[in-house]
């Protein structure tokens, strides 16, 4: 075993990456939330074009960072020049631990009911989904391990099919459109309070349907020309995401109309739907499954690099910074995500709690310290201190507010709590060193 990754990710991989772990299956869904919670059409595209900008702000801002370090869990080592081991340690510690394995376990099964649906036209249960879903997470773990290029090959095929598929549906608003539908009565109207307020809450899921970016600069110790390359891939593909979305959210609201966009429980498959009906359901359904088959493969492609990263700076188990000397892989750290991502399938999706508010909850206050740090690092002038001051603020913006809306604050209370014991994880660690 030795210690060092190869590079051999090029421009097309890395952007597949970025794009493939912001487009999961959030904007199949969360549009119907957004909508509900800014009060009207005009205002969810609002909201979606703000989440847009606080996307490209951040990755501007990670494009930089990614210069600067292009390693292996490049963020990792970006907080830890800024604000010390300890708040690398935690933030390492918050992801593998608690964000990717639950959003592994939530994805998986996700894809598993899908699957089902494209192909049986029914959805299965839970209960029946859950070692379909373990299948899937123990599949994309294999291919990871077999090697960068493996993972990277999956990545750019379900990249491809979900931006497909989402201007697909772009496609038949646009020159298609949907049968004329009779208005929906005034008392089935779901509105949110109007107001700047409003606004804000509607963009914590949104968000969350933006989140992502981050993971291409995990991937830095395996990326040609990272210097050159990170960059690139992370601004171009967060542009193409934020294009991809306002489309996909406008195709929804001409397909569906902002009443039926609000009480979707299905918002792909519907709008498909109602231009052809009867096959959409399916057709709509396979896509999520390969969307959500993508953004699982992104986690195990990511995720270890976090953990290869803290072990390799002696802040865990040496183990886990071994790369299999023919795969090129860190199978160890592969295989500790496999491992919690399977435990919290086994626990079950019901004591995992608001899992999209508590994912955002703790990356909006990483992202935050990360976009400070380049800061503290040494970039000057007023065009860093309006990406990376800006991206900051907001990020933080979002951890403030959620301590006081009732909404969140379990989810807030949840990630404090997480973040306490990533806390007396650290202190065991130093202690063992």
């Amino acid at each position: 075993m030795s210690d060092a990754l190869e590079r051999r990710l090029g421009l097309f991989d890395t952007t597949a990456v970025v794009i493939g772990a912001i487009i999961g299956v959030g904007i199949f869904f969360t549009p119907a939330e957004v909508a509900r919670l800014a009060g009207s059409s005009e205002r969810a595209l609002l909201v979606w074009a703000l989440g847009g900008v606080v996307a490209l702000l951040g990755a501007l801002t990670f494009a930089e960072l990614g210069r600067r370090f292009p390693q292996a869990g490049g963020q990792y080592e970006v907080l830890r020049r800024a604000w010390g081991p300890t708040t690398a340690f935690v933030h390492t510690f918050c992801v593998q631990t608690a964000v990717l394995p639950g959003s592994a376990a939530l994805i998986a099964l996700i894809a598993a009911f899908n699957l089902s649906l494209a192909v049986n036209g029914v959805p299965p249960d839970w209960h029946t989904g859950t070692p379909v879903a373990a299948a899937l997470v123990v599949g994309v773990a294999l291919a990871n391990g077999v090697g960068v290029r493996a993972g990277a090959g999956i990545q750019n095929l379900t990249v491809v099919s979900k931006v497909a598929t989402l201007l697909a549906i772009a496609g038949l608003a646009l020159f298609v459109g949907a049968p004329a539908q009779p208005p929906a009565p005034p008392d089935t109207l779901t509105t949110a309070a109007v107001g700047a307020s409003s606004l804000f809450v509607a963009l914590l899921p949104a968000m969350f349907s933006y989140g992502g970016w981050q993971q291409g600069l995990w991937m830095g110790g395996e990326v040609k020309d990272a210097e050159r390359t990170l960059p690139r891939a992370l601004v171009a593909g967060v542009v193409v995401v934020v294009a991809v979305y306002l489309l996909a959210a406008w195709a929804y609201f001409d397909l569906l109309g902002f009443d039926g966009v609000v009480q979707s429980k299905a918002l792909a498959a519907e709008a498909v739907d109602r231009v052809y009906p009867g096959i959409g359901g399916r057709v709509v359904a396979a896509a999520v499954a390969i969307s959500a088959f993508g953004v699982l493969n992104v986690q195990f492609m990511t995720g270890p690099r976090l953990t290869y990263a803290v072990a390799a700076d002696g802040r865990f188990f040496r183990a886990f910074a071994r790369v299999h000397p023919r795969t090129g892989t860190p199978i160890a750290a592969i295989a500790l995500l496999t491992v919690l991502s399977l435990a919290a399938l086994a626990v079950g999706t019901e004591a995992m709690g608001d899992l999209t508010a508590w994912i955002v909850v703790l990356d909006a206050l990483f992202f935050g310290l990360t976009g400070w740090a380049l800061l503290r690092l040494g970039a000057t002038g007023p065009r860093w201190w309006l990406c990376a001051g800006g991206f900051a603020a907001l990020e933080w913006a979002c951890v403030v507010y959620s301590a006081f809306d009732p909404k969140v604050q379990a989810s807030a209370l949840a990630g404090a709590l997480w973040i306490g014991a990533a806390l007396i994880a650290s202190r065991v660690m130093r202690a063992r060193a």
